[in-house]
């Protein structure tokens, strides 16, 4: 990555867009620490979070979903969400063995935070808590992930192309959930990879364009979807036109 630089505020959903190698992902796998930048800093709340391992940055308030999969398709539901939420929790193996009604409560508070969850997220994921995951569709894979990513009480999400596989309709239910969460939560920053226009336009309240590794536009939707370098680079002319539609 060359030359992008960038705030999130706080409360802000932005996305970043842009064609196919143009680093979305790669600066995704920078904030979230799968990736070490050779120069550059990342900052969360002014602290310098460049080099701090993935779990520990989840720790400090950052969590992700993943462009494919990462869920555990024969636990159910509910026990991914479950799974999320276990930085905060503090039993281990021994605790379960001799401190058992530590555990059990510890494992019981953290059930019902995730039933939590899934109804802010999705009623009806709620009410396919106890499915294995395997067995959803492909919309609610996708719900479950953001689920699961709520689940450790993160400061900013990145998700990374939600609205993947989904047709129009599941896309507008998507938006509404994500709207949803943001209502419940003022303060969670958002960080959005898309490719659907459809969402671009009206989700994010900023959006940044990516070409090759630098930013060819930073503003809303609106005016930079009309900047020329970006018509070329991603849009195109067509696209364009059907975005403003």
């Amino acid at each position: 990555m060359a030359e992008v630089d960038f705030h999130l505020k706080r409360g802000e959903i932005l996305g970043i867009i842009g064609p196919n190698g143009a680093g979305k992902s790669t600066l995704l796998n920078i904030i979230s620490g799968i990736y070490v930048p050779s120069s550059g800093e990342v900052r969360l709340e002014g602290r310098r979070i460049n080099g701090v391992a993935p779990h520990q940055i989840v720790k400090r308030g950052i969590a992700r979903t993943f462009q494919s999969s990462r869920l555990f398709g024969d636990l159910s539901v509910l026990d991914n969400v479950i799974i999320g939420r276990h930085i905060h929790t503090r039993s281990g193996v021994l605790d379960a063995i001799f401190r058992r009604r530590r555990a059990e409560a510890e494992l019981a508070e953290a059930a019902a935070h995730a039933e939590g969850l899934l109804k802010a997220v999705s009623r009806g994921l709620y009410d396919q808590r106890h499915r294995a995951a395997a067995e959803l569709p492909q919309a609610d894979r996708r719900r479950l992930e953001i689920a699961r990513a709520l689940a450790s009480d993160p400061k900013v999400l990145l998700l990374d192309e939600p609205s993947s596989g989904m047709d129009d309709a599941d896309t507008d239910a998507l938006m509404d959930d994500i709207r949803a969460v943001c209502a419940a939560r003022p303060d969670l920053s958002l960080m959005i990879i898309e490719h659907d226009m459809r969402l671009v336009a009206a989700l994010p309240h900023r959006v940044i364009v990516l070409d090759y590794g630098q930013k060819l536009a930073d503003g809303p939707f609106e005016e930079v979807r009309l900047i020329p370098r970006v018509q070329e680079a991603y849009l195109g002319r067509r696209g364009a036109s059907h975005a403003q539609g």
